[in-house]
């Protein structure tokens, strides 16, 4: 018999303890400024120059800080090594902490993108974001494709774009194959990831939901946990792998 399939479908609320503020909760960047909300919504983001360069600011200021994984992250890649169960990770996130924690990238399906790399609107030409962010230092505020002159833009999925249809694939598959499904710091109100939720609780699997607020699922929920998630999924993934 082979290791069970625990899946982590994770959002903003467990990279709040390294200091990434979440979207949509009590002093999120949206409920604070709703306005910021036009800085990552594809339509704003490529009418607008000013739109971008305030986008490419903040991300700036973003990365800056130097962001590390908090325990919550650090407690996924352990229950990884400790062998005593299969880890996928799929992800809202676009902040790469995960991988940072140790879990190989393989393991992380990144359902809206990373802000690590850019992309260019036209031609599709990919590069490291630090490649921008030198060129805003140096004084360009709205950096042009390089190879093709075209609208720069992070390499995440903003409102109004589609999520790569291979990747949700892949996470749909997984959230049908898992044993235990754990929804950590997100709403579950952003669609198709959300759904993700319903269907491994359709096929069988274990829902357990570790977040600040209700969520729309908490009734499918074999546990919701209220607690917070630096401290609860540590505890929690301890308890899976003794008992595994």
């Amino acid at each position: 018999m082979g290791k069970p399939l625990v899946a982590f479908l994770t959002g903003a609320g467990i990279s709040t303890d390294s200091g990434i503020p979440d979207y949509r909760g009590p002093s999120g960047l949206w409920t604070r400024n709703p306005e910021h909300e036009k800085l990552v919504t594809y339509s704003y983001y490529m009418a607008d120059t000013g739109i971008r360069r305030q986008s490419w600011q903040m991300r700036r200021e973003l990365w800056a800080a130097g962001f590390a994984p908090n325990a919550a992250h650090r407690a996924i890649a352990e229950l990884d090594s400790s062998g005593a169960a299969a880890v996928r990770v799929l992800t809202q996130n676009i902040d790469g902490l995960h991988q940072d924690a140790g879990l190989a990238s393989r393991k992380v399906l990144e359902l809206h993108g990373t802000s690590r790399f850019v992309m260019c609107a036209s031609c599709g030409a990919r590069g490291p974001v630090a490649d921008v962010f030198a060129r805003l230092d140096a004084g360009e505020g709205d950096p042009a494709c390089l190879a093709c002159g075209g609208i720069l833009k992070t390499a995440t999925v903003m409102f109004g774009e589609a999520l790569d249809g291979d990747v949700l694939a892949e996470a749909a598959a997984i959230a049908r194959a898992c044993t235990v499904m754990f929804a950590v710091g997100t709403s579950l109100q952003v669609y198709p990831a959300a759904g993700l939720a319903g269907l491994a609780v359709d096929a069988g699997a274990r829902l357990v939901i570790v977040n600040a607020s209700p969520t729309p699922y908490d009734e499918m929920a074999a546990d919701v946990v209220r607690e917070p998630i630096g401290s609860a999924l540590p505890r929690l993934l301890r308890d899976l792998a003794a008992s595994a």
